[in-house]
């Protein structure tokens, strides 16, 4: 035969299509195809009670979202008896198989057949129904919903099994660093099986196997199914349907074959719908084939909710697993988020996980990560073991390439023999294919691949912590550099974020100050609600309208229902655990004076000895700490810290500026570095007036079309306030503002869950010029010896500093996946806090849970401090009941990076006190000294302690 490299790859591409053809030797129209809809998304039996009328290929359905109900028959003809019998079916969007009332298989582009019969009898009817949903995997698309296929074929196993015998060998003659000695082996076996048809010759092919050094995959089944994204919520509960069903019918099929699957709520959604498809998913959990990871309620986004979120986070999830289905998961299964604060691996520790995977930093634009398999190190020292699948996906298809990119790709082969692949349609669910496990039963040991079996995430971690090799070590955060315009995409969900977090934690806080009934499940509700939306696609600002319009709705809820435990008064109170003494407005709108102790109750006092005062020419608010010269435009033109005589602005600060928003992609998650070059200066204000004189409280008003500020200073008060209301209309925009102060500093510091995270302010190697917009909490800080400046917010989540500008990221305009992302009015309020030293001796902290704490006016009848350390350095940050006791449970976090002991004292009296974890399991008894507890710290450590 004539040598003809491209002839002799496409002969055997051809053969190929002619065995995969044979799969289903014989197919039949349905005898009856009945349709009923469009309708919304409905039970079973009630589909069946609605109107149906004879459907035909190649009718489309409509419109987006909608579902369509479809009662089919077929009758199995005298020649298929005996034999298994598929539906194959392409309506080009999602549906799912019913079989006798209960959902059998999902139907999409990749899931193209289900199986209505094992072995059919001889004239026996099949009856069936198929759920249409009008709307592909990612939701919207631009190819119609039409039914281009609904017929039934009968099944050849034999065709089916040389088929994949057939094409794996062909994709690894193909594959990219295959040893062209084994290529050409392949490629002549192969050939002469196209001649002769003998299956002999792809045995003996398959007879070569692996060498004693071949890297080792470990392959496991995943369906990554976002909780909510180009998709309402509620679609999400069908998607995992769709996705279980189909993997449960897998794992009856393959014996080998293992799925995982992360977030508890998607159990829990599925347990309280459909009891029978709970049952099988139950089962297979306990024979280990299902198998639940990740030990979080939802895959959140890691650096935008607050630390006692992220805690709650795994207290859910790992309850409810090991609750309800005997798991507790070891394994922190993240692959899609968008970036890990440095305190996570403390977290993780502190619930019993001692793994991390992900993925998602390979998508790095400027510098990818230098490892896959690796220590991390949180910033208190706490350690899991990392590993990044070295595929660079979280949704593989198990292809033949992707097996060889595997052990091409890894770069810890020096200390590690080993990956892990994770395969199956993600993101809109599905999950593996038969033809996935097919391939991947065939790489198990073959020369040219990387030895793979199919496992589970305990064995592969098991394996990889028993490897002797050194492994690297990464500390601190993981910063994605991609996806930073989510710090700021969707500023209501964010603010209502930051306002359901502190409310829950007064409510828990209020109930325990109270005594009486807790309110546990009212309390549990609401948490699992905020929780939920806080998934990594919906508080970061990434989806489609509905969802964030549901989840506007549902933080409303959240929000109202805490304030309700909350309840109103006359007895002002404070709900952080930082003394103050403060300008407040009573319950009816008048100001005075409260002085209060840590999570305690307070009281009214005299403030005439400290007022503030306004200059009118030049504009100048003026207290015992601050002097603040205010622009007629908005601007500051300086700001004198009283007590040092510093002025801390180098130019006139608060200064808004807009810049041009057009990422090259993914035009809700990004801000691209183009931006910075694109800075105009916003309009400024054309009015003003001052709407507060009082010597408790000045209030300078600065206005334009659209635009409204309020600036304050307060009597006593240490930070100079700016409250804002925006009707926002831009579109592809960025709303910035900008400090720059008289501080010159080589990083900056700025808040982060029970942390802090210190980033450069220059761009003086690729790694730092990647960070030019980072995540941030309640304050930014920028500090040399001495003084120092802080910018805190109260809903902002997106700062940059570089040389000294401080800039708050107030707003964006995306217009993907929303198309009205944004638009509309918006609140938000930010100050400036000048102190002396550095932030810690500043006490940037303390004013940053001020701010974002206001007193709260309520009904207590206790007057006493409910508890309050009295180390600065410990944060007192919650105080709540216990899960399943009545026992007081504190969280405490070291914030300064310090080490101590510090003494805890209660305003009521207890029997006992330990220390436990994070998921309130004791660890070992406190000292208790004259009625207070002694708590050994060490730097950025976390703490839980349990009041018996």
């Amino acid at each position: 035969m004539i040598r003809h490299l491209e002839y002799s790859r496409a002969r055997l591409a051809q053969a190929a299509l002619r065995l995969q053809a044979r799969v289903h030797p014989e197919t039949r129209p349905l005898d009856e195809l009945l349709v009923g809809g469009p309708v919304d998304r409905i039970a079973w039996d009630e589909a069946q009670r609605l109107e149906f009328r004879p459907a035909d290929l190649g009718e489309r359905f409509g419109p987006l979202f909608a579902t369509y109900w479809f009662r089919a028959r077929a009758t199995v003809p005298d020649e298929w008896a005996g034999r298994r019998i598929d539906l194959l079916w392409d309506s080009g969007s999602e549906a799912a198989l019913w079989l006798d009332g209960a959902p059998a298989q999902g139907l999409n582009r990749h899931h193209g057949d289900a199986v209505l019969r094992r072995a059919a009898s001889a004239g026996e009817e099949i009856v069936f129904s198929v759920e249409l949903a009008c709307n592909g995997l990612f939701g919207k698309q631009e190819a119609p919903v039409e039914l281009r296929r609904a017929e039934v074929g009968v099944f050849d196993p034999e065709a089916w099994r040389l088929f994949f015998d057939f094409e794996t060998l062909r994709a690894l003659e193909t594959g990219e660093g295959v040893d062209p000695s084994w290529a050409g082996v392949l490629r002549e076996g192969l050939e002469r099986f196209c001649d002769v048809g003998d299956e002999a010759i792809l045995a003996e092919l398959y007879a070569h196997a692996n060498g004693t050094h071949a890297h080792e995959v470990a392959a496991i089944g995943h369906a990554h199914i976002d909780t909510a994204w180009l998709w309402p919520l509620e679609e999400t509960y069908r998607k995992c349907v769709r996705t279980f069903s189909t993997q449960l019918r897998y794992l009856e099929e393959y014996p080998d074959h293992r799925f995982a699957c992360s977030q508890a709520v998607q159990y829990a959604w599925v347990q309280e719908r459909d009891p029978e498809l709970w049952a099988q998913i139950r089962e297979h959990v306990r024979a280990g084939r299902f198998l639940p990871v990740g030990g979080s309620w939802v895959e959140p986004d890691c650096n935008l909710p607050s630390g006692e979120a992220l805690v709650r986070h795994f207290v859910h999830g790992q309850r409810f697993f090991e609750r309800e289905l005997g798991v507790r998961c070891r394994e922190f299964w993240s692959p899609d988020a968008f970036g890990y604060n440095g305190q996570l691996p403390q977290i993780l520790r502190e619930v019993g996980i001692t793994r991390f995977l992900t993925q998602k930093l390979s998508w790095n634009r400027f510098n990818k990560p230098e490892q896959h398999t690796f220590t991390w190190q949180g910033i208190d020292g706490s350690e899991v073991l990392g590993h990044f699948p070295p595929a660079d996906t979280y949704s593989s298809e198990a292809t033949v390439s992707e097996l060889l990119e595997t052990s091409r790709e890894y770069l810890d082969h020096d200390h590690s023999g080993r990956s892990l692949l994770l395969f199956g349609h993600g993101d809109g669910g599905g999950g593996p294919t038969r033809a996935m496990l097919e391939t991947l039963r065939r790489a198990a040991d073959l020369q040219g691949l990387p030895r793979t079996r199919l496992s589970t995430s305990d064995e592969f971690f098991e394996a990889l912590e028993a490897e002797q090799g050194e492994r690297p070590v990464v500390v601190g955060e993981l910063y994605f550099e991609y996806h930073r315009g989510v710090y700021t995409s969707q500023a209501r969900t964010k603010r209502l974020n930051r306002r359901c977090e502190q409310a829950l934690h007064d409510a828990e806080f209020l109930a325990c100050l109270r005594g009486g009934e807790y309110p546990r499940a009212e309390l549990d509700r609401l948490w699992k609600l905020l929780l939920l939306n806080q998934f990594h696609d919906i508080l970061p600002g990434s989806s489609i309208s509905a969802v964030h319009e549901r989840s506007e709705r549902d933080l409303a809820e959240v929000l109202a229902g805490a304030e309700a435990l909350c309840g109103t008064g006359d007895t002002p109170v404070n709900t952080t655990g930082f003394a103050r003494r403060e300008v407040v407005a009573a319950p009816d709108g008048s100001l005075c004076v409260v002085e209060a102790p840590p999570y305690g109750a307070g009281e009214t006092v005299a403030g005439a000895e400290d007022l503030v005062l306004l200059q009118h020419k030049p504009l100048t608010l003026e207290n015992s700490h601050l002097r603040a010269e205010l622009g007629p435009e908005g601007t500051v033109v300086s700001l004198v810290d009283k007590a040092s005589g510093r002025e801390a602005l180098a130019a006139p600060g608060n200064r808004f500026e807009l810049y041009e928003d057009r990422p090259v992609a993914f035009d809700a998650w990004d801000v691209d570095p183009a931006h910075l070059r694109t800075r105009r200066a916003a309009p400024t204000f054309e009015s003003y007036e001052v709407v507060t004189e009082s010597p408790l409280r000045v209030e300078v008003a600065f206005e334009r079309a659209g635009f409204r500020q309020v600036v304050r200073l307060d009597a006593g008060s240490r930070r100079l306030e700016f409250h804002a209301e925006v009707d926002w209309r831009e579109r592809h925009t960025m709303l910035k503002v900008c400090f720059p102060l008289a501080v010159r500093a080589p990083s900056a510091t700025y808040e982060m869950p029970f942390g802090y995270a210190e980033r450069p302010t220059h761009f003086s190697t690729s790694w730092d010029r990647a960070r030019y917009e980072v995540p941030g909490h309640r304050f930014a800080d920028l500090s040399e010896h001495g003084f120092g400046v802080a910018l805190l917010t109260d809903s902002k989540y997106g700062y940059s500093g570089h040389g000294n500008e401080l800039r708050i990221s107030l707003l964006r305009s995306p217009t993907s996946p929303d198309p009205e992302a944004d638009q509309g009015r918006h609140e938000f309020a930010y100050a400036v806090l000048p102190h002396p030293g550095g932030w810690r001796e500043g006490g940037v902290l303390a004013e940053a849970h001020r701010f974002n704490a206001p007193l709260r006016w309520t009904s207590v009848a206790a007057t006493q401090s409910l508890a309050a350390v009295d180390d600065p350095n410990l944060v007192l940050d919650t105080v709540k009941r216990a899960e399943d006791s009545d026992a007081l449970v504190l969280r405490l976090y070291e914030a300064h990076g310090a080490r101590g002991m510090a003494r805890v004292r209660l305003g009521a009296p207890f029997d006992s006190a330990h220390l436990a974890n994070a998921l309130e399991e004791e660890r070992e008894p406190l000292e208790v000294q004259d009625g207070e507890v002694l708590v050994p710290y060490r730097p950025h450590q976390l703490l839980t302690v349990k009041i018996g």
